[in-house]
Formats: C-alpha cells, sequence, structure tokens
C-alpha cells in the first residue's frame, strides 16, 4: 500500500512539475504584472489625493485673495493652479471664482482671460459649458454681439442646450433679429423641464414678442373662467 500511495505521489509530483515547466513562466508574468498593476493603480490614486489636496489649498488662496480684494494675490495664487494643477475641479471653479471678482470689478478683459482658460482646460463638461455661457455674458456686456453668438452656437452638453438657446435669444434680440429670437427662445421653452422656474422667464421673453406660451394659454382660461 505505501509503495502505491508513493508512486501514486510521485506520479502526481511529475505532473505537477510537468506542468509548471511548461506554463510557469507565463504564469509568473501574468502575476507579476497583475501585482505591478495593483502597485501603479494605488500610487495613482495616491498622486490624485495629493493632487487634489494642494490643489484645493491653493484654490483656497485665491478664494481669500478675491474676498480681501488683493489683485495681486488673485493673480498670483490663480497662476499657480493653472501651472500645476490645471486638469484639477478646484482648477476650474478657481477660473469661475476670479471671473466673477473681475465682472463685479467691471474688470471685463480679465474677466474673459479667465473664463476663456476654464473653457479650454477644464476637464470637466459642466465647467466648460458654465465658462462657455459666462463668457458669452461678458461679450453682451462689452457689446460684442457676434462673438457672443458665435460662443453661443459652439458645442455644448445636451444638458446646458436650453439656456444656451435662451442667451442666444437675447443676443438676437439685441441684434435686432426679433424673428429669429423668438425661435431661440421656443428652442429653449422646450428644453428646460416644467419644474425648472427659469422656463418661466423664456415664457416672459416670449410673450413680450407676441408668442402666446402653452402656460399662458392655460392662466388666461382659468381666468375666464373664474
Amino acid at each position: 500500500m505505501a509503495t502505491h500511495l508513493d508512486l501514486e505521489e510521485q506520479e502526481q509530483l511529475d505532473q505537477i512539475k510537468h506542468f509548471w515547466s511548461k506554463w510557469g513562466t507565463p504564469i509568473t508574468g501574468v502575476a507579476v504584472v497583475v501585482m505591478a498593476s495593483f502597485a501603479a493603480w494605488n500610487g495613482y490614486h495616491f498622486w490624485q489625493q495629493r493632487q487634489a489636496l494642494q490643489a484645493s489649498a491653493l484654490a483656497d488662496a485665491v478664494v481669500v485673495a478675491v474676498n480681501s480684494g488683493d489683485k495681486a494675490r488673485v493673480t498670483q495664487a490663480f497662476d499657480a493652479i493653472k501651472a500645476d494643477y490645471s486638469s484639477t475641479i478646484q482648477a476650474s471653479q478657481a477660473a469661475l471664482l476670479v471671473a466673477q471678482a473681475a465682472v463685479n470689478n467691471d474688470q471685463l478683459p480679465e474677466a474673459k482671460s479667465a473664463l476663456q482658460w476654464a473653457a479650454e482646460h477644464s476637464k470637466d463638461e459642466g465647467y466648460q459649458a458654465t465658462a462657455k455661457l459666462r463668457m458669452a455674458a461678458v461679450l453682451m456686456e462689452e457689446k460684442d454681439l457676434d462673438a457672443a453668438a458665435a460662443v453661443l452656437r459652439g458645442s455644448f452638453p445636451v444638458e446646458f442646450k436650453g439656456l444656451v438657446a435662451d442667451r442666444l435669444g437675447d443676443v438676437l434680440q439685441q441684434q435686432g433679429q426679433p424673428n429669429e429670437a423668438v425661435t431661440a427662445y421656443q428652442e429653449a421653452w422646450k428644453l428646460l423641464a416644467p419644474q425648472v422656474d427659469y422656463r418661466a422667464l423664456v415664457g416672459f421673453k416670449l410673450n413680450a414678442l407676441g408668442v402666446v406660451t402653452p402656460e399662458t394659454v392655460s392662466v388666461n382660461s382659468s381666468e375666464t373662467n373664474k
């Protein structure tokens, strides 16, 4: 019995040795790749966390500088976050804050510069779209209506297209194109969800241009029935 078991064990060992001699190197290679990938993923995750933390510190510096009205420090902190952490959400947020502060201080060129940077460098489509919408508003303030219209006719995520159409309607009105403005407002009305309060403002703009919206008809009918 012992001899039989010894022979059986030896046969199993021979099979294992044969298998390992044939597949040992590929298996080891796969194991090394898996372990290396795991280590790289952990390293990248740590790097991302560190980037976010350092970017947040600089973004806070931008906030403090903006609140203090220190333009030199705003520029210094914003330049630093753009240079070293341009791909972070914090950099996009800082750009929008810098632009708003510039608008509040009637510094439209500085606002445009910050918004242009956000539109071109932000990795988030929402921040890109917000920057472009605000850029159009700044251009309207400067009476550069053709440039504003060009920005609004660019590419936007579907979630922003209702707001974009509304702003384009404002531009077209200022350009003296009421019919085209109506078309833009109607597009905005169609795209904005009924529960969105801003949709009511679009309705007022359409009414002012002589276009009756379904909600206006409903309100007038209710008042007549009373």
